[in-house]
């Protein structure tokens, strides 16, 4: 029933819980890269330009920016599970939808809703999973779903390979089908289900959100891609004007659909800032990377892949043992500490030479991935363990759409990079920019440090009603 949970849920209630938003979470995480390997094979099988077939990545990613803030209102104002099923649920139609269009125009219109569905997931989990877990055990709790998160990203690529070697790229798409089935059943007992604050959605809130972040970043990859500059420049000051007007909008509500409420906490938006930083300093490195192990290192497809798993494996081993250090004193120091130690690791990266070995490349990418692993738990610890409770959903959506705004600046900045000067050439460039964007997080980190307060394991669930 809603509003039974106090602070977290009995065992083993607790663990089918978060088996059930693990699993969507995955679903969701996956497919927003495991198309990317398939996008040559779906142009040559739907009779597409490659350009086109991008559409398939591009409106999945432009329909979870635009509608994560929106969705997030809504988990708050009509429960935090019945959104999250609801995007479960949509989610998996859309994947079959996906598996079944017959050409590019209903592939991309599959991949819309199913970002919608993506959104409605990703928009709860940070509200799920502070209501799944005790207070004291947060930290440990996030560190598990940035492991979640890292397998995610590391497994996309090679599972689309493997299933385009046996079977068609329908299946890409038509594996979501029972797996979302599976989670949607064990969701519907074992997810949290707290009270919702009943209040009326803003939907002129929402449809300025929509216009501010899809033209935004529609408009910022046309420009750094040297697409039509009309176009792009058009967007651009679409996104602007609107989200203009949703500040002036939001800044008189007492609930804004972009919380800017939650902004005024300071920790919160400072670790909020962190997070977009590094975000954009994590998509500087993963995007340029492949590009300077093959064209300046002289690395194939398959050594490529190989060579960048240890920043993976290292972040999954590093996110869960920090998130256990993030509940007690130590948490925030923590953070800061892995912001530098990743940003030493970008640096020795660019500095490699034509002749380095499998070794150097690799003891590199383990340090980026230890140091990212030690700053993700703690900094997400800090947002949703200082937002009140009532929203706590806003505040899981603002650090999703944090995360996913800075990786679409990151790979929007190495894209213009990228035009400047070709992939081959100054391969270390963007790594030595997402370095200083990686010291820049730190320093904004540091000020966390400075709230003072008590440590996050004596805060207790009273904390959090502000």
């Amino acid at each position: 029933m809603a509003g039974m949970e106090t602070d977290g849920l009995p065992i083993p209630r607790r663990y089918w819980s978060i088996l059930a938003i693990m699993l969507a979470l995955t679903m969701a995480q996956l497919d927003a890269s495991i198309a990317n390997v398939a996008l040559p094979t779906l142009a040559r099988e739907l009779h597409t330009t490659p350009a086109a077939s991008v559409w398939v990545v591009n409106a999945y990613q432009l329909a979870i920016v635009a509608s994560l803030l929106p969705l997030a209102s809504l988990g708050e104002i009509f429960g935090y599970r019945r959104v999250y099923q609801a995007g479960l649920a949509l989610f998996t139609l859309a994947s079959v939808g996906c598996a079944l269009s017959p050409n590019l125009g209903v592939l991309t219109f599959a991949r819309v809703v199913q970002g919608l569905g993506a959104a409605g997931i990703m928009s709860m989990i940070g509200a799920l999973v502070r209501y799944t877990y005790p207070h004291r055990l947060l930290g440990r709790a996030i560190g598990f779903n940035a492991l979640i998160l890292a397998l995610s990203s590391a497994a996309g690529p090679p599972l689309a390979s493997a299933i385009l070697a046996v079977t068609s790229w329908h299946w890409l798409f038509a594996i979501n089908g029972p797996l979302g089935l599976v989670a949607l059943a064990i969701g519907l007992w074992a997810v949290p289900n707290p009270e919702p604050a009943p209040r009326r959605f803003d939907v002129w809130s929402a449809i300025l959100n929509a216009l501010a972040f899809g033209p935004l970043v529609l408009g910022a990859e046309t420009l750094a891609r040297d697409g039509d500059p009309l176009v792009g420049g058009l967007a651009v000051a679409v996104g602007v004007a609107a989200g203009a007007t949703l500040v002036r909008r939001s800044l008189s509500q007492t609930h804004p659909l972009f919380p800017f409420d939650l902004l005024r906490i300071r920790i919160l938006a400072l670790s909020i800032g962190t997070s977009f930083t590094a975000f954009v300093a994590q998509t500087l490195a993963i995007v340029s990377l492949p590009f300077m192990l093959q064209y300046f290192l002289g690395r194939s497809v398959v050594e490529t892949g190989l060579l960048m798993t240890p920043w993976l494996l290292a972040t999954a081993v590093a996110a869960p043992l920090a998130g256990r250090i993030a509940d007690g004193p130590g948490g925030p120091a923590l953070g800061s500490v892995g912001l530098v130690a990743f940003a030493v690791g970008m640096v020795l990266l660019a500095w490699l030479t034509p002749h380095a070995s499998a070794l150097d490349i690799g003891w590199r990418m383990a340090v980026c991935g230890v140091g990212f692993g030690m700053f993700q738990s703690p900094n997400n610890r800090a947002i949703l363990g200082s937002a009140p409770r009532a929203r706590v959903g806003s505040a899981g959506g603002l650090l999703a759409t944090a995360r996913l705004a800075g990786q679409t600046t990151g790979a929007t900045l190495t894209a213009f990079l990228f035009h400047l000067s070709p992939a081959g050439r100054n391969a270390g460039t963007p790594l030595l920019i997402g370095a200083a964007f990686a010291l820049a997080a730190a320093a904004v980190s540091v000020f966390k440090l400075r709230e003072g307060g008590p440590p996050p394991a004596a805060a207790g669930p009273e904390a959090m009603d502000l």
